[in-house]
């Protein structure tokens, strides 16, 4: 399995704090990757890491082979997009406009807007569901929407990997579930899908690769039908649950244990 993006060996730090010690994963070519773990593992900090938001203390962030902070700012944009964890639009910029800055990467002196920038974000406001939204403000917008402008904002930058920190917040089930249906879409088209969940279940079912953290390390990773088990769920999120396949997929599914569905039918827990 080839990995165009790869964490090596990185230490991770916010000031004083060290996130991550010598973590090392490679990002694998063409996969659906899913990032799963507790609040505070390290998910969020390893993906500014990989997009080069975070510069490691040790160790290297590699792109194609070259330590990425060695590339130019508009050559990385080109391959790798982010969409970061409650992103902020500037005052008064309109849902078109925000979207159309995705693609700046592809713009130079020699080479200005162009009818493939125009497809390329008309495109992504019709995949996201916000074409009719265009000359809205942002600002103006419901969480919800807003979330999914930013998507597109990503979708427009057209770049091969693309990086999502928690993209299903502020979504309905429905939009959730829309938007990893488009996710998958793009994957099964040939891009490279990283993104950080807190949804186990549409973890599961969505992923082709998985990667289960805590505490800063990687505690498994693999195709989600192999590593998912109850003693994983339990390791990881501190969780007692029943891991049983997906009626519909086949894929792992987790239900919790405790509270009232402990107990027996017709009792109900005393106070």
């Amino acid at each position: 399995m080839s990995h165009r993006l790869m964490a090596d060996t990185v230490t991770l730090r916010y000031e004083a704090r060290v996130i991550a010690k010598d973590l090392s994963l490679g990002i694998r070519d063409g996969a659906f990757t899913a990032i799963v773990g507790p609040n505070a593992c390290g998910k969020s900090t390893l993906l500014r890491a990989l997009s080069r938001l975070l510069p490691p203390e040790s160790g290297r962030i590699i792109l194609d082979g070259k330590a990425i902070s060695d590339l130019p700012t508009r050559e990385v944009a080109r391959r790798v997009g982010l969409l970061p964890q409650s992103p902020a639009a500037p005052d008064g910029v309109a849902v078109a406009d925000l979207v159309a800055r995705g693609r700046f990467p592809h713009q130079s002196l020699l080479r200005q807007w162009s009818p493939a920038d125009e497809a390329a974000v008309g495109s992504a406001m019709e995949a996201t569901g916000i074409a009719d939204l265009a000359a809205r403000p942002v600002a103006e917008l419901s969480g919800g929407q807003r979330q999914r402008v930013w998507i597109a904002m990503a979708l427009a930058q057209e770049t091969p990997i693309l990086l999502l920190d928690e993209p299903t917040t502020w979504l309905d089930i429905v939009h959730q579930v829309e938007l990893l249906e488009l996710l998958s879409e793009l994957n099964r088209q040939g891009r490279t899908i990283v993104t950080v969940l807190h949804e186990l279940n549409l973890a599961f079912r969505y992923a082709s690769h998985l990667v289960a953290m805590r505490d800063g390390a990687i505690v498994a990773e693999g195709k989600p039908e192999q590593i998912v088990t109850e003693d994983l769920v339990r390791e990881v999120f501190g969780l007692s649950a029943l891991v049983m396949p997906d009626p519909l997929t086949g894929r792992p599914m987790v239900i919790p244990r405790g509270g009232a569905m402990d107990q027996p039918r017709g009792q109900s827990k005393q106070t």
